[in-house]
C-alpha cells in the first residue's frame, strides 16, 4: 500500500505542477462587445458614428459579404462591429487603441479592420461617386446649378482640399509638406449643387499644385475628348482657363464682367461648402490620418462614399467640438498661388462668349 501511495503521490504532484503551469499561461481574454444599436438613441448614435442607424444598415448590407469572416470560430468579430469600429475611427480621428476599447476589441484587430472596411467601402465609389452619364442626368445637375446664380451649362464645381496625415517618413517625406507647413494629400474633388461628390482624385502629395493635379487627371482627358459635350466645370483662380473649365476674371471692368464674376463665384460656392460638410462629418480628414501613406487613399475615398450616402439619406451635419472646428478651419486655409490667364484665344473664347452673349443680356 505504501508503494502504491508513493506512486499516487508522485502522479498527483505532476498533475499539480501541470495545473499551476496552465494557469500561469496567459489566458485569452474576450472583452464585452456592446450592442451600440440598442445602447444609443438615434441622435446619440449619429453623434458617435456620423451616420444614422438606417444609413449604417444600408452600408452594412453593401459590404457584409466582403468583410465577414468565413466562420464564427473564436468569437469572430462581426461585420456590424467592423463597420462601427471604422465609423468611430473616421468620426474621431482617435488613436486606434481608443477606438478598439470603445467597441471591445484588441488594437491590432482594429488596425486591420479599419483598412479592410475602408477598402470595401471605397470599392463602392463607381456607384456612389460618379459624374453624370446621360443627357438627362447632366441637364438635371446643370439646372440645379442654374438656380443658384443663373450660371448656364455647369455640371460641377471643382477645387482641391488638403487632407492632413502624419509624417510619412521614408526617403521623400517633404513632398507631402504643404504651404501651411504640415503633411497632407492635396485631394481634388468635383461636387454638384447638392454637395454630393462626383469625382475624387487622391494620390498627390501636399506640395502638388491644384492645376498640376487637374492637368494629370482622367476627368480633364474626358472633357477634352468631348464626353461631357458642351457642359462645363467652374473653378477658382488656382486653375488655368480652359474651354471646359471656367475661372473668374482677375480684373472685371464692365457691368457684364462683374455680373459674370458674381455668378461664377456664387455657383462655385458648393464645393467650398462640400469640403466643410465632408470634414465635419469625418473630422479625421482635418485632425490627421494616422496610417501608412499607402492606406490613405482608401480612407479618403471611403469617407467620400459615406458622405454621399449621408446626403442621400438627408443626414444632418453633425456638431463638432471647438478643437475639431479649429482643425477644419486650419487645413482649409491652405490655398495655392493664383494662376494667371495664359491669354490663349482658344481658352478665353468660351468665357467671353458667356459674358458677351449671355451675361450681357441679363443686365
Amino acid at each position: 500500500m505504501a508503494d502504491l501511495r508513493g506512486v499516487l503521490t508522485d502522479d498527483e504532484d505532476i498533475l499539480e505542477v501541470i495545473d499551476i503551469v496552465s494557469h500561469r499561461r496567459a489566458q485569452k481574454k474576450y472583452q464585452v462587445r456592446t450592442n451600440h444599436f440598442e445602447k444609443w438613441n438615434d441622435e446619440e448614435f449619429r453623434q458617435r458614428f456620423r451616420l444614422s442607424k438606417q444609413a449604417v444598415n444600408f452600408v452594412l448590407e453593401k459590404i457584409t459579404e466582403e468583410i465577414s469572416h468565413p466562420t464564427q470560430r473564436n468569437q469572430a468579430i462581426s461585420a456590424e462591429i467592423m463597420l462601427l469600429v471604422t465609423l468611430r475611427y473616421l468620426a474621431t480621428g482617435s488613436f486606434l487603441q481608443v477606438v478598439a476599447d470603445f467597441v471591445g476589441i484588441h488594437k491590432s484587430s482594429a488596425c486591420r479592420i479599419v483598412y479592410k472596411v475602408c477598402r470595401a467601402i471605397a470599392g463602392l465609389h463607381p456607384t456612389f461617386i460618379k459624374m453624370p452619364v446621360t443627357d438627362d442626368e447632366a441637364q438635371m445637375i446643370s439646372t440645379r446649378f442654374y438656380t443658384i446664380a443663373r450660371f448656364p451649362r455647369c455640371i460641377g464645381a471643382i477645387d482641391c482640399t488638403h487632407i492632413k496625415i502624419s509624417s510619412p517618413g521614408g526617403n521623400q517625406p517633404e513632398i507631402f509638406r504643404n504651404r501651411k507647413n504640415f503633411f497632407s494629400f492635396n485631394v481634388q474633388a468635383i461636387c454638384d449643387a447638392d454637395l454630393k461628390l462626383q469625382n475624387i482624385v487622391c494620390r498627390w502629395p501636399g506640395s502638388s499644385h491644384d492645376s498640376f493635379i487637374f492637368n494629370n487627371s482622367n476627368i480633364r482627358a474626358k472633357f477634352e475628348r468631348g464626353e461631357y459635350r458642351n457642359y462645363i466645370l467652374i473653378g477658382d483662380s488656382g486653375y488655368g482657363i480652359r474651354p471646359f473649365l471656367i475661372t473668374p476674371l482677375a480684373n472685371p471692368i464692365t457691368a457684364a464682367e462683374n455680373l459674370f464674376n458674381e455668378s461664377q463665384i456664387r455657383t462655385r460656392n458648393p464645393i467650398e461648402r462640400c469640403f466643410g460638410v465632408w470634414k465635419r462629418r469625418f473630422p479625421i480628414l482635418a485632425l490627421g490620418i494616422r496610417l501608412k501613406v499607402e492606406k490613405v487613399e482608401a480612407v479618403v475615398i471611403a469617407t467620400g462614399v459615406l458622405h454621399n450616402i449621408a446626403c442621400m439619406f438627408n443626414e444632418e451635419i453633425p456638431v463638432v467640438n471647438p478643437q475639431e472646428e479649429a482643425a477644419i478651419q486650419f487645413v482649409n486655409e491652405v490655398d495655392d498661388e493664383i494662376v494667371r490667364d495664359s491669354g490663349l484665344v482658344v481658352n478665353n473664347s468660351v468665357r467671353y462668349q458667356l459674358i458677351n452673349d449671355y451675361f450681357n443680356r441679363l443686365q
